[in-house]
């Protein structure tokens, strides 16, 4: 295990919540941090801009008073991801944002920059940037980044096509620092897994978009609930990017999700594009995990879920370990 920063050193379950591109909110996160993970959003969900202030007054309000009226079990630090690629014209603005609040944890994609890096450094802050090979990993790290996320094969969102067995050793050879691994992650003891191959943490995300917090439409919770792995499609039509998506929402859409053109990556966008269609309100990023989500459950019934399942696996692999 690695030797971890403060703001990731106390958390009762190796978790971190990733942020969901519209569905985080403030709601979200909170429930996340106060069942004892680390709860995310992206700073872009924050629409108009002026709202991100009030949602990380909110976070921290909620949080503060969580640990007054339960000083035995403190919330766990929160997150807030920026897109650091050149499209995202409202990097200075959150970041300046994030500073005010000086936000503990800090997820960037899309780039690793060091005048980013610095910033949330200045205020005490961690940076864990999120890398789907080990090249993109290394130019983090020298970039001055904190920790790692690597998004292996089955992730939702942007996900890369590394398996988690390959990414995760190679970066391990010559890092030594926090590591959160990513893609299919949806039961304790795949958490445990996740640790066993040299993770610190495991980064669960589309299992938290069928939670009542999360700001995700009826239908989509229960498309959750209703697929499993073969009802995700990988495609880089949306958003330029490579991406994982529930075949249903294309569906809906009026595509076939089997036979896909491909996109221009110069066409990149986050904004929800122009389309009559958008990712990621029309069709539905998610992780090929979701065959172990069978309901729609407050966020903390999840967690406690998760945390009984990992115990679980903890206590089946001593006795076998120790049968060897």
């Amino acid at each position: 295990m690695s030797k971890l920063p403060g703001a990731l050193g106390r958390l009762p379950l190796p978790i971190i919540g990733a942020p969901l591109f519209i569905i985080s909110n403030p709601k979200l996160v909170i429930a996340q941090c106060c069942a004892g993970v680390v709860g995310s959003m992206p700073a872009l969900n924050a629409r108009p801009a002026s709202q991100l202030d009030e949602w990380l007054h909110e976070i921290t309000e909620g949080l503060a008073a969580w640990d007054r009226a339960h000083p035995e079990q403190p919330a766990a630090p929160f997150a807030i991801n920026q897109i650091v690629h050149k499209s995202n014209d409202r990097l200075e603005h959150d970041m300046m944002v994030c500073a005010k609040y000086k936000v503990p944890i800090v997820i960037t994609s899309l780039g690793a920059r060091t005048d980013v890096n610095d910033g949330v450094h200045s205020w005490g802050g961690v940076v864990l940037h999120d890398i789907i090979n080990n090249f993109y990993a290394r130019k983090a790290i020298e970039k001055g980044a904190d920790g790692l996320i690597a998004v292996a094969a089955g992730a939702g969102g942007h996900a890369g096509t590394k398996s988690p067995f390959a990414l995760i050793q190679e970066i391990r050879e010559w890092f030594d620092g926090p590591l959160a691994l990513s893609g299919s992650i949806a039961t304790g003891g795949a958490v445990l897994a996740a640790q066993a191959m040299g993770a610190d943490f495991a980064y669960i995300g589309s299992a938290f978009i069928a939670t009542d917090e999360a700001r995700a439409a009826e239908a989509y919770k229960q498309c959750i609930v209703e697929s499993n792995s073969d009802d995700i499609v990988y495609s880089n039509l949306f958003t330029g990017v490579h991406g994982n998506y529930l075949k249903p929402s294309i569906r809906n859409a009026g595509m076939d999700p089997d036979n896909l053109p491909e996109s221009d990556p110069s066409k990149m966008n986050f904004g929800g594009g122009d389309s009559a269609k958008k990712a990621w309100k029309d069709i539905w990023g998610c992780g090929q995990g979701i065959g172990a989500v069978k309901a729609v459950v407050p966020a903390a019934e999840m967690v406690a879920r998760l945390k009984r399942e990992y115990e679980a696996a903890r206590s089946r692999l001593v006795p076998a370990v120790a049968a060897q």
